[in-house]
């Protein structure tokens, strides 16, 4: 039937032209985002997962975060401690030199000049080993954490190394010197067992750095991992859509001429009236 109220066929060719344009305008948007599942509505199930393992990827952002700001508390400390046995070590020597009952005094007196010295700057080290406020080897230092875990509910717990003058690791006096041979006897036999109690102090630092740094790459690898998953569910394949935008196109194209066609039908009616 021809109508001029009606155009059912205009009707039929603007629904098709409207389908393609919705479908050309979901492509586009999956190409300017790179995102077949940009929102809960294109794909409800996957979406929340995606958004889940972004939850988690954030924390464990937050983790290598919190292991990098430990380990450098750590490895600060682990520099002090080193420098403090190297200057024990210089320390030890002074006091040998200066037990030689042959020496003169005023020798003697010279080695310990350079001794006090040496045992001033340990105290120095140990005020100035410092990292974003903590100081890990300082005696009112408690023992640190640091996140392992996405939740929070893992810790990897970094014990304090006393390691200042009349400490509980170095029990050389923090005003210690020598006047006489036997004085200065005594003093290197201490350092010697300081130095042995240092020592175990830096490998347990050692070891801390090193689990701190082992976790952290464990971490950045599972965040990469969880990265990829989340590109498998939501990323869009760009070739695939970037053949579907050429077809839709051609499409819009096709249906703006039926829709034209559609539309000079009801002037056939004319024909009938002449």
């Amino acid at each position: 039937m021809l109508s001029v109220n009606t155009n059912a066929g205009a009707l039929a060719a603007l629904q098709n032209l409207n389908a393609t344009n919705a479908q050309l305008q979901a492509v586009q948007g999956r190409i300017n985002t790179g995102l077949r599942v940009a929102s809960a509505k294109d794909d409800g199930g996957a979406f929340a997962i995606a958004q889940s393992m972004r939850a988690d990827v954030a924390g464990l952002g937050a983790v290598k975060n919190s292991l990098a700001r430990v380990q450098s508390v750590v490895d600060t400390g682990l520099a002090a401690g080193e420098a403090i046995s190297d200057l024990l070590v210089e320390m030890k020597a002074k006091a040998l030199a200066a037990s030689d009952t042959s020496l003169d005094t005023a020798s003697r007196t010279a080695l310990n000049e350079d001794f006090k010295a040496l045992r001033d700057q340990i105290t120095t080290i140990v005020s100035n080993a410092e990292f974003a406020g903590t100081n890990l080897i300082e005696a009112a230092t408690v023992s640190l954490s640091a996140l392992a875990n996405a939740d929070g509910s893992s810790t990897i717990d970094i014990t304090d190394e006393d390691l200042s003058l009349s400490g509980s690791t170095v029990n050389l006096s923090a005003t210690a010197s020598f006047a006489s041979a036997s004085e200065a006897s005594n003093i290197a036999s201490t350092i010697g067992s300081d130095l042995d109690s240092l020592n175990q102090a830096l490998a347990r630092l050692g070891t801390a750095s090193k689990s701190l740094e082992t976790h952290s790459v464990f971490v950045t690898k599972l965040s990469d991992e969880l990265e990829k998953g989340i590109g498998n569910l939501v990323d869009a394949d760009l070739a695939k859509e970037s053949a579907r935008l050429q077809a839709f196109q051609v499409k819009q194209q096709l249906g703006i001429q039926a829709l034209s066609i559609a539309n000079q039908a009801p002037q056939a009616i004319l024909s009938f009236f002449r």
